[in-house]
This record gives structure tokens, sequence and C-alpha cells, in this order.
């Protein structure tokens, strides 16, 4: 199912009242795209990485700290009581964003790294064994690669590695292929961050749930750019970070099904995750706090829960397309460059647009197209298997949100042609 057919679906069935998406007005919300970078005005290119603020996000973290702050769950005075219902307010925010059953089905972390580290080792090691397999693609973050390397030298599970073909797509028959009677796990991502690919989740989940595999969805680049629907998906687990959503960094989410979660032992010890301590025993509480020892990212999570406020308020349909205007533009505009080549030409992809430029390093074209006030990725974007199935180190990578416009894509072209002149090519 296609990522515009899964929109229209969900859209339909939550229909509400948008506030109307005007890009140049969205652009007015975010105070650092009033900046100039070396005399030039920013043209802000790298959301894939780490998104602007909006100035609703950036007064709620002001908010929590110059007015409401205080440790939460623990206090019985008003500052800690207003703090902890700020704090679980976000939570309900995440839960009815993704749409998720309950609450207690949401646990904050500090990112989508440690979310997955979390599932590897507390679901990983309690359910998997020596010669089981977690099945993986060739488009994952380092994220989504090394918590499960680190369990294979544990405790000896294997990992197997579904390809993807020269287009940058999930190759559907070899993946299915991949599962096999050991399989017991398949972690994907929703959204690749070094190519754009939207992976079909949905055709991945029903064929893991025919076989009784469970299934973590890495959904960084998705959430930002896509509605979500957990329990439509039928996914076991679903991550993302706060900081690509247009939230704080240092805040993420792990939502995974109760019963997981019920079964699941703590991640690591502490207060906040406890229900009571003596030194011969230790009772732990429930979901979701058993998995959130110690004193938590407060002011991140209300970040975030503004985050999810601003993103809400707009249709989106409206930013989708919005985006795909913007990478059909970039990629028509790229496409007549001289010495261009285009990595990860996907059908279905997101806003994010990867390319090499002839024998000219990346690492130079970030540099040359940065004196242009254009903030471009250049490596290999924590994704060294995806650069290895091309045959390359490194690429240059735009990557575009909400905020974005043409203008934006035409100071990219103008940058790159700069590049070319100085290399003389």
């Amino acid at each position: 199912m296609s990522s515009k057919v899964v929109m229209d679906t969900l859209q339909a069935s939550h229909a509400r009242q948008y506030c109307k998406f005007v890009p140049e007005k969205v652009r007015k919300d975010f105070p650092i795209l009033k900046s100039t970078i070396k005399g030039k005005p920013l043209v802000f290119l790298d959301t894939a990485a780490s998104a602007q603020k909006p100035a609703r996000v950036i007064e709620a973290v002001r908010h929590c700290y110059e007015e409401e702050y205080s440790n939460i769950h623990r206090g019985v005075y008003y500052l800690s009581q207003r703090a902890t219902e700020n704090f679980e307010y976000a939570r309900e925010r995440v839960r009815a964003f993704i749409r998720a059953k309950k609450s207690s089905e949401i646990v904050f972390v500090r990112g989508a790294t440690e979310a997955i580290n979390l599932v590897a080792q507390t679901y990983g090691r309690e359910q998997l064994e020596r010669g089981d397999e977690v099945v993986l693609s060739q488009l994952e973050h380092h994220s989504n690669i090394v918590p499960w390397q680190l369990l294979r030298d544990q405790i000896g599970i294997v990992i197997k590695v579904a390809p993807i073909n020269a287009a940058g797509e999930l190759e559907l028959d070899e993946f299915s292929d991949a599962l096999g009677p050991r399989t017991k796990l398949v972690s994907i991502t929703h959204m690749s961050n070094a190519l754009g690919t939207i992976t079909p989740v949905t055709e991945v989940i029903a064929m893991a749930r025919a076989r009784g595999i469970k299934v973590l969805v890495d959904g960084c680049q998705a959430v930002p750019h896509l509605p979500v629907d957990v329990q439509d998906l039928d996914c076991d687990f679903y991550v993302f970070s706060g900081h690509k959503l247009y939230g704080p960094s240092g805040i993420g989410v792990l939502y995974g099904k109760q019963e997981h979660l019920n079964m699941m032992p703590p991640y690591q010890g502490g207060g906040e995750m406890i229900t009571s301590v003596s030194f011969d025993q230790t009772k732990f509480a429930a979901p979701p706090h058993k998995f959130e020892a110690g004193t938590p990212n407060i002011s991140g999570a209300i970040g975030l829960g503004a985050a999810i406020d601003y993103v809400s308020q707009f249709d989106f349909r409206r930013i989708n397309d919005h985006e795909q205007d913007l990478l059909d533009y970039a990629t028509k505009s790229l496409s007549d460059t001289r010495g261009i080549r285009l990595v990860g030409t996907a059908a279905d992809k997101g806003a994010i647009l990867s390319f090499c430029l002839d024998d000219i390093h990346p690492h130079d074209v970030g540099t040359i197209v940065d004196n242009e006030g254009v903030s471009v990725r250049a490596g290999h974007h924590c994704a060294q298997p995806t650069m290895d199935r091309f045959g390359l180190s490194a690429t240059v990578r735009a990557s575009f949100g909400m905020y974005n416009t043409r203008d934006d894509v035409d100071a990219l072209i103008s940058g790159i042609h700069r590049t070319l002149e100085v290399f003389d090519t």
C-alpha cells in the first residue's frame, strides 16, 4: 500500500478541522529562519538530521523552566503536581498522535536509539535464544543495526539482511525469503534517512504477522511527514525521536503493545520505576514507568507535546503535498545539472534528495554551498551499509521540511553551480 493511500485512508477516518497550511506563514513560526549565515539568508536543508523548532516549542520549554518547573510524580505541592500534569499530558499527546490504544503503551526515552536498545536488551534478551534470527534491511540507520549486533554478541542471535534494488526500494520477494522458522523479529525503517525511501511497512508487517514474527518499526523519518496509526499498522513496537519532529533533542518515544511491555524486564534501575524497595527485594512499577528510571527529560517531553500540537494543527496531506512538490522540483532541477548522480530514486519516497557531483567529494560540496548560506548534510548519514550498496562512501543530502520553499531549492541549485565553477568541471 503506497504512502498516499495510507494517508488518504487515515485522514478520512480521522477527519477534523485544520488550519490552512501556508509555507510562507509557517516559516515565520521558526525564529532561526530569520538568521543569516556568512551574510546570506539561512537555507536549512538538513531536517532529516534534526528539524528546526517553532516558537511554540521554544516557548513551552521556556515556560516550563521559568514558571512551572519541578520534579514530577513525587511532590504533593503545586509545582510538582503541575509539572506532572504537563508531562503526562505530553504522553497523551503522543498516544493520540500515533493513535496508540493506551497512554501506558508510550515510554519516554532519550531518542529512537535508546528505544531500540531498550527493546533489544529487554524483549530481545528475554524472548530470543541462540540461533534465533532478526531480519533487518539494507536501508537501516546504524541505530537499527548496532543494538542487534550487540545482542548477537551477547546471546548468539543471527542477523539477516533483506536487500534493496538499484532504486533503493526493498526487495519484497527477497525479504519474504529471509523470513524463516527461526526468525523471531523484524526491525525495519519506515522511511530511509539516507535515501528517503518509504518502505512498504504494511506489507512487511503482514508477511511477518502471518508467520508469528514480531515487528519493530523505526519511524524517525516518517512521523514528521506521514500520519502514523500504530493500531492500523499492527506493529509490535514503533520508535521515533522528538528532535526530528520539530521538538527538543534528548527526548524520544517507544511505543510497545501493552502485552509486550508488561512482560519485558526493566531496562535500567533506580528511582521512579519502582513501587517499593528494600535491600531484599524491589517491586517494579507498571509500564510505562517501569522503563523510565530516574528523573526524566521533563522539559523535553513538554516540548515534544508542544511540537505535536503544532504539527497537528495542519492536515498532513497538505504538508506532504508541499514537501513532495519541493522534492519533485529539486529532482528535476538537479537532473539537468551536469555530472549529477541521484542516489535513491524509489517510486515512493519522502522529501530527501541524496546525490553525488562528478568526482567532487560531498564534504567539498557541503562546504561551498554553506558559503551560500545553504545547510546540507554530507557524509554517510549513519547508514554506511546503504552507502555500500551503491558503492559510495558518502553523498550530499538535501532534506526538506514543512518550512522550506522553492526559493530554498533555487538557493541549493545556485550553490551547486557555484561548486562546479570552483572545481571548473
